[in-house]
């Protein structure tokens, strides 16, 4: 039976831990430098399940299975390739992978200065802190103050761990945000959703039904509260676990040797 409950085994764990740095440059923009620092600005909070084999509890893990065979396959003989049609492919060796990645500058590059409602919700895709460091607090200050006032934010490239993305350099209360976007040929098309017509009389609406729908929107209206609003799903899930320890209701999984990992490409 475990020694301790679930709740508080996941306490010590999620305890939070210190700011972790994770990548560190300069926000760089005509003759502006200001040297800053990345860090995580989300984490993931959902159930991890992990694979166990129900006859033993041992730990089930991933294997590189050739899919025609069935056979597990060696590091060494596995290469990397792209399909350009059905069931033809180019094959890259490491090294032509590795001269195609984006030269690392270690800056925030901003590119332009857009409105701040001018990006659509579906291009963001990951935030990042962005702090001041090495006595860039007064212009990163300054920049943050510009782009609250101007109403705008920020267009720029960066290259974080070989892959180079667009983002969106945002100011958010006493900081700066730094938002990876989606590029736009990552984003579906709708225009063969069969969506209603973008004008409201076409779409059948009328007046009367606007005015009501409107008026059950400034009802329900409420300021922003994150706490407000939980994952249900993973709270249920470990109030269930929580029983089950109390009740005895556990499993022994032996403990695997690490496996040593060879270097991988990005």
């Amino acid at each position: 039976m475990a020694s301790k409950s679930a709740s508080s085994s996941r306490t010590a764990a999620t305890s939070a831990p210190a700011p972790r740095v994770l990548w560190k440059g300069a926000i760089s923009f005509g003759l502006v430098h200001i040297p800053v620092a990345l860090y995580s600005a989300t984490r993931d909070s959902g159930i991890d399940f992990d694979w166990l084999d129900k006859r033993s509890m041992d730990p089930v893990g991933y294997k590189r299975i050739n899919k025609k065979t069935g056979k597990e396959i060696a590091r060494e003989h596995i290469v990397r390739g792209v399909q350009y049609e059905s069931g033809q492919y180019v094959v890259l060796s490491d090294k032509e992978i590795a001269d195609a990645y984006p030269r690392t500058t270690q800056t925030i590059e901003i590119e332009s200065f857009v409105p701040a409602d001018g990006i659509p919700f579906v291009y963001l895709e990951r935030p990042y802190y962005v702090a001041p460091i090495n006595r860039g607090a007064k212009v990163y200050a300054l920049l943050r103050e510009t782009l609250q006032r101007s109403r705008r934010i920020g267009v720029a490239r960066v290259v974080i761990q070989t892959k180079q993305h667009l983002a969106a350099l945002v100011p958010a209360g006493p900081g700066l945000v730094l938002n990876l976007l989606r590029w736009g040929s990552d984003i579906r098309s709708w225009e063969d959703l069969p969506l209603p017509d973008a004008d409201a009389k076409k779409a059948g609406l009328t007046e009367r039904e606007l005015r009501m729908a409107g008026q059950l929107v400034d009802d329900m209206s409420t300021a922003w509260n994150p706490e407000d609003y939980r994952d249900e799903f993973s709270e249920q899930i470990m109030k269930l676990v929580d029983r089950k320890v109390a009740a005895g209701q556990t499993e022994e999984v032996a403990r695997l040797a690490p496996v040593e990992r060879g270097e991988t490409g990005g």
